[in-house]
């Protein structure tokens, strides 16, 4: 028997990912926690196999959790399950210590068999994140010396990404920052939560390398995304 325990500010994504574990006769969940500090509490007195944990919670965020939960436990295995899709959030959890990593979106039986694979203490990357970064790979172009005045050594120059660097969701969200929403303005235009946008806007900083809000409606200016 697979004992989890499960870390997540959500309570609804709590009890999604319980009532789904419960249908597996060989998993069972034995906590839950709402940020980093209740689990850390939780494990000095709840055995587990694994944990499953977002990266962003209240108090203490996976970053920070996960230094304290290797050297206090380091027997249970952790599987980040998270929104977070960019490389930098997926290379650090997992250089801090974290076994695997599946996102949110990730079809119920591809996070059984993530939850399966790491409690075997097996490495387990979700479908989604190991295809991004196979055409990544394969789409790289051969290194060649760029004079100063190459456009590609520019746009790298002044941080800006090609815009396929962006999901289409991210391209939604960053037009509608560059027009002037809010965050709250913009998850009610798209069905969504406040958080959600947040971390939406979040991921597409760190690919654009965009410092602030005006450097991002220059980049979306840029590439014609706004006039």
């Amino acid at each position: 028997m697979i004992k989890v325990l499960l870390a997540d500010d959500h309570t609804i994504l709590r009890d999604g990912i319980r009532v789904l574990l419960s249908r597996e006769p060989a998993i069972t969940v034995v906590g839950e926690a709402s940020n980093g500090q209740m689990l850390l509490e939780m494990l000095a007195t709840t055995s587990a196999d694994v944990v499953l944990m977002d990266v962003n919670m209240p108090v203490l965020d996976g970053f920070a959790t996960m230094p304290l939960l290797r050297e206090q436990f380091p027997q249970v295995r952790v599987l980040v399950l998270s929104m977070l899709n960019h490389d930098h959030y997926v290379s650090r959890m997992l250089q801090a210590g974290a076994l695997g990593y599946v996102l949110k979106s990730a079809d119920h039986t591809e996070i059984i068999h993530a939850i399966r694979t790491v409690a075997a203490g097996r490495p387990f990357l979700c479908t989604e994140i190991g295809l991004d970064v196979l055409n990544r790979l394969v789409q790289r172009p051969a290194p060649e010396a760029a004079s100063p005045e190459d456009p590609a050594t520019v746009a790298v120059a002044v941080g800006t990404r090609k815009p396929t660097d962006l999901s289409s969701r991210e391209l939604e969200v960053l037009k509608l920052i560059a027009e002037g929403l809010t965050n709250a303005e913009i998850a009610d235009k798209l069905f969504t939560s406040k958080r959600t946008i947040e971390t939406h806007r979040q991921n597409i900083i760190e690919k654009t390398q965009a410092k602030n809000t005006a450097a991002l409606i220059r980049y979306a200016m840029a590439q014609g995304l706004i006039e």
